[in-house]
């Protein structure tokens, strides 16, 4: 009779919100003349209060319409492309050309809506083409669509990634780590093609006996049977899925505030005092937050119980025993080609320090190349996925083990690396560029092309040679046979003096083809100044030699 008693004190408050909504805008209205009073603010600030945390929230909107994408603003359109009984498959759907990787962010089932996730997706749509798991209300499930439990999440995670295809990145939010590497290894000893590339798992409960926090130990204390008898019940009449047995989302959501009691009640005591004082603006937040924090949804009790047992009493992942549909044992070690990343906060109290990052032990066949871990200090289990630390820290870290194992793309800037000292190093690693082989040496007429003839000074009359020509004309006057032979022994050396000796006017060239000299023929430019030389100081030249 539990959920009936609680829809019973949601009829009885409703009349009694409104009212107090009521007495707030009177004493706020502008025609109240002690609307400015102490006394009538701090009234008004009272009752809207109550009406705030009396207030029934039911699923929000992602409400995700535009994004900056390469320093200009797209437009963002939600698809539901995969429909199925207890959840669907969103896109988030960019108006950009740009390929980015595919990312598949899987929600928690643990009594929040996907929306909790709102901030995760804003932040990793930039550089990402997001998708999520959208669960259902198990309230607005009818009875003859069947059960759910934690086997069928398994197959629902993986004909997700069969209809995304392959190259696919999954990012797992707390609780679906556990089915999201049961799915993985699966996929594996099928050999199946659209296995994900990476999975990222972020404060999953791995391995419960590592640190265990207020709902592990819970889990551990009670037996399967004080669960199924205290906190089960049956949706009550007026609701699409009557009579299937659940876990409230209202339970959920008292044993979340009881947790951290103290500071829900610092919360709405500041939220008072925002609303005394008139601070809107920090009012606001408060309400956004609250608004999407107290909406829950119910979970099917056979999934619930089934978590339970399988997660946090047997641990049956983390020591090898979990058994697929009772009769298929789930071998991590299957997982080789699979990245892994794993991600926790210093003061998570839902999923302890230790818990996530078992899953490297547990899957000891994946390279050490292709894991990473990284332990973000001074948040708690939220800050792992939401808020400004997983915006500037862990969101960059994530989205470089992405891009680093997106098959067919070049590798990324950021090697993000697993140290065993120290955990959540990213190193930025320099580009490599290839060395250029060196160029084969040039023949002759190459080095004739280094030289532009706008560069040789124009001689209009023979006197212009300079004695350093001469002095080149006279050393290249040797036989035919020798000049040969030391063109071929010494290349480079040929090619050094070809440089230093400029090329000759096209007065001279002519003067030397009117009295050709029987020199050995190297280049035009050469043949140029030893006609030059000659005509200069015909006395000094060498006889001739006879054929």
């Amino acid at each position: 009779m539990l959920y009936q008693f609680n829809e019973f004190q949601r009829m009885v408050l409703s009349p009694l919100r409104m009212a107090a909504q009521m007495q707030s805008q009177v004493l706020r209205s502008p025609f109240n003349p002690m609307a400015e009073t102490p006394q009538a603010q701090t009234l008004a600030a009272a009752y809207e209060l109550f009406a705030e945390t009396t207030q029934y929230h039911g699923k929000p909107a992602f409400g995700i319409s535009q994004v900056e994408v390469d320093g200009r603003t797209v437009a963002v359109t939600e698809e539901n492309l995969s429909r199925k009984c207890f959840g669907q498959l969103k896109h988030f759907k960019r108006d950009t050309t740009r390929k980015d990787p595919k990312l598949l962010i899987v929600a928690p089932m643990s009594g929040h809506f996907a929306t909790l996730l709102r901030g995760t997706v804003e932040t990793m749509i930039k550089n990402h083409d997001v998708y999520i798991t959208d669960w259902r209300d198990a309230s607005n499930v009818p009875l003859i669509d069947g059960r759910f439990d934690l086997d069928d999440y398994i197959d629902y995670v993986q004909e997700f990634l069969e209809f995304l295809g392959p190259n696919t990145h999954v990012m797992a939010v707390c609780q679906p780590g556990v089915p999201v590497l049961a799915a993985t290894a699966l996929m594996a000893e099928e050999d199946n093609p659209n296995i994900p590339a990476t999975v990222t798992l972020m404060g999953s409960p791995i391995d419960t006996r590592r640190h265990p926090t207020a709902p592990c130990k819970l889990a551990m204390d009670h037996s399967l049977d004080w669960f199924e008898k205290t906190v089960i019940n049956h949706v009550p009449i007026g609701y699409p899925g009557a009579f299937r047995r659940v876990y409230p989302g209202f339970l959920q959501l008292s044993g979340f505030m009881s947790m951290n009691l103290d500071r829900h009640m610092e919360a709405h005591a500041r939220q008072f005092d925002h609303l005394v004082q008139g601070d809107g603006d920090s009012a606001d937040k408060h309400r956004a937050f609250y608004s999407e924090y107290n909406a829950v949804m119910d979970l099917t009790a056979e999934y619930y119980l089934q978590t339970i047992e399988t997660v946090f009493q047997k641990q049956a992942l983390a020591k090898g025993e979990m058994m697929y549909r009772g009769d298929r044992l789930v071998d991590t070690s299957a997982i080789s080609n699979t990245a892994l990343m794993t991600v926790e906060g210093e003061l998570d109290d839902i999923s302890g320090i230790g818990q996530t990052v078992a899953a490297h032990d547990i899957c000891n066949n994946i390279p050490e190349s292709k894991k990473a871990h990284y332990e973000q200090k001074g948040v708690g289990h939220y800050g792992v996925f939401n808020g400004r630390r997983f915006n500037s820290e862990i969101a960059p870290r994530i989205s470089d083990f992405i891009l680093k194992h997106e098959m067919g793309t070049a590798a990324p800037l950021y090697l993000v690396q697993k140290d065993t000292e120290q955990a959540g190093n990213v190193k930025l690693a320099p580009k490599k560029v290839a060395k250029k082989a060196p160029p084969a040496p040039k023949k002759a007429p190459i080095a004739k092309k280094a030289a532009p003839k706008k560069e040789a000074p124009v001689l209009k009359t023979v006197k212009s040679v300079s004695p350093a020509v001469k002095k080149v004309a006279k050393s290249a006057l040797p036989a035919p046979k020798k000049a040969a032979m030391a063109k071929k022994a010494a290349p480079k050396k040929e090619a050094a003096v070809l440089e230093t000796v400029k090329p000759a006017p096209p007065a001279v060239q002519k003067a030397s083809v009117e009295k050709p000299v029987a020199v050995a023929p190297k280049t035009a430019k050469v043949e140029a100044h030893k006609t030059v030389a000659v005509h200069k100081n015909p006395a000094k030249a060498p006889a001739k030699k006879k054929a």
